[in-house]
């Protein structure tokens, strides 16, 4: 069966569904105020990968992913959880609707997620239209002593009357520091403690996106969304909950005890989280210009795909450096791929090879061990002891866990596989160099050409080529 790195006891653990035939799995959705990057995404493939590994034990999956499309303020660290709404301020950045922003931004995610191959969720519940579910979570809280009314009239939750904060992120209470405003200095705040955070808040006069409530009219803090979404949409035992790894704290971990003091039980039986991705040795920033985009890849000519297989290169609890290079080599992969199961399907048909079959699904349930599973395929590809109709079966089957869409042109009229961009060129100059003598500059070139993901063989002929 499989099993994943639990956050919170630091093991790795089998997932078990509690309902039996029936896994349910909440996993934090984007805020929809700008374009999901590629490290967005890899968390987001994360779940996509842990529902088609439970599916190929014949469990059912049910998948809840929240869209937050208000609350999510621009510092939520801030110890007056006062600030501007990260929605909020690109929309007036773009000069348009709070809700024209949320809707554009949530469909563009959609669009990514399809071009990724990452299947939809059951359900998208939006924050803002969630808002009365929240503010009955949140009386429910005040009425159990574990929120109050702030002298600033915000509403609170009292992380002290909760004995297990902490347990998910490592912090601990009496550890945390205040917060500081975008000053540096502590700001004024209604907090009896100051590792407090908002349930709700009041709405300044000129504020967009508000809601009546029993304190007032204003707007449901960040994390709260999430528990009352995932307790109204999956119930008060949830299987499996994802998410990034910055999402640990504070948003899980405040999550977490708000759901749990609701119900007076643990909500959650799994928590995972996907770590950071950097893009050429950095993380992605604004600041550093770094960021990529879905809309970057395919401009570059390479095939959407070629990222998703990027990410299955390394497992998701490990820190990951993606570049070109590597999503030109993915891209490379996948049309070697492609091509070989196209022609596998030409041969007669055979039965799944069990023993490549069996090896792929244990890395896959061996904590997505995704990159030994790459790693069975390849010697499954070049192993002459099976039959081609065989590799066909077992690699359309592996295609249910991987999602590359491998059997694409099957059928199709066999294209001659084209060399990336520039590499023609580095194969005339290697020849010319070749037939100089000049071997350092004949190996830089070779290593150059396998940057690109084409590798080169010196024959009698002279040199050869394929794509790696």
């Amino acid at each position: 069966m499989l099993r994943l790195t639990d956050t919170q006891t630091k093991t790795v653990r089998e997932v078990t569904a509690s309902t039996p035939g029936l896994l349910t799995v909440y996993a934090c959705g984007p805020t929809v105020y700008r374009y999901a990057h590629v490290g967005n995404l890899r968390t987001f493939l994360l779940t996509d990968l842990i529902r088609r590994t439970a599916e190929r034990r014949g469990l059912r999956v049910k998948l809840v992913q929240n869209i937050t499309d208000v609350g999510h303020l621009q510092d939520d660290t801030a110890i007056d959880s006062t600030g501007e709404d990260k929605l909020l301020a690109q929309a007036r950045l773009e000069d348009k609707s709070p809700f024209a922003i949320a809707r554009f931004y949530e469909d563009a995610f959609h669009r990514d997620l399809a071009a990724l191959n990452v299947r939809p969720a059951d359900a998208y519940p939006r924050a803002s239209e969630w808002i009365p579910s929240m503010i009955t979570l949140i009386e429910r809280l005040v009425a159990s002593g574990n929120a109050y009314v702030g002298d600033d009239g915000t509403v609170y939750f009292a992380a002290q009357s909760y004995d297990a904060y902490g347990q998910l992120s490592g912090n601990r209470l009496e550890d945390l520091r205040a917060g500081h405003g975008a000053t540096g200095e502590s700001a004024a705040t209604g907090k009896r403690f100051h590792a407090d955070w908002a349930l709700w808040k009041l709405a300044g006069a000129h504020r967009e996106m508000t809601w009546d409530s029993p304190w007032g009219a204003g707007f449901p803090g960040w994390h709260v969304e999430c528990s009352a979404m995932s307790l109204d949409l999956l119930g008060d035992t949830i299987d499996l909950h994802t998410g990034g790894i910055d999402l640990r704290f504070p948003h899980h971990e405040d999550e977490r005890a708000q759901s749990n003091c609701a119900v007076g039980h643990e909500v959650v039986g799994h928590w995972v989280h996907g770590e950071h991705l950097l893009f050429e040795g950095r993380k992605m920033a604004k600041s550093t210009g770094n960021v990529v985009l879905v809309e970057d890849v395919t401009a570059r000519g390479h095939d959407p795909l070629a990222l998703r297989l990027a990410f299955l290169s390394s497992r998701y609890r490990q820190q990951a450096n993606l570049s070109w290079e590597s999503i030109a080599a993915a891209d490379a992969l996948i049309t070697r791929w492609r091509t070989a199961v196209a022609a596998w399907a030409e041969s007669p048909s055979e039965a799944i090879a069990p023993a490549y079959r069996d090896e792929v699904l244990a890395a896959f349930e061996d904590d997505l061990d995704t990159p030994k599973a790459l790693q069975v395929l390849r010697r499954l590809e070049k192993d002459d002891e099976v039959a081609p109709g065989a590799k066909f079966e077992t690699f359309a089957w592996a295609d249910t866990l991987l999602g590359l869409d491998l059997a694409r042109t099957v059928g199709q009229p066999v294209v001659a596989a084209a060399l990336p961009g520039g590499a023609q060129s580095l194969l005339d100059e290697r020849a010319a160099a070749r037939t100089g003598k000049d071997f350092a500059a004949s190996d830089r070139l070779r290593d150059e050409l396998a940057a690109l993901g084409v590798s080169v063989k010196d024959t009698k002929a002279g040199q050869e080529w394929s794509l790696a």
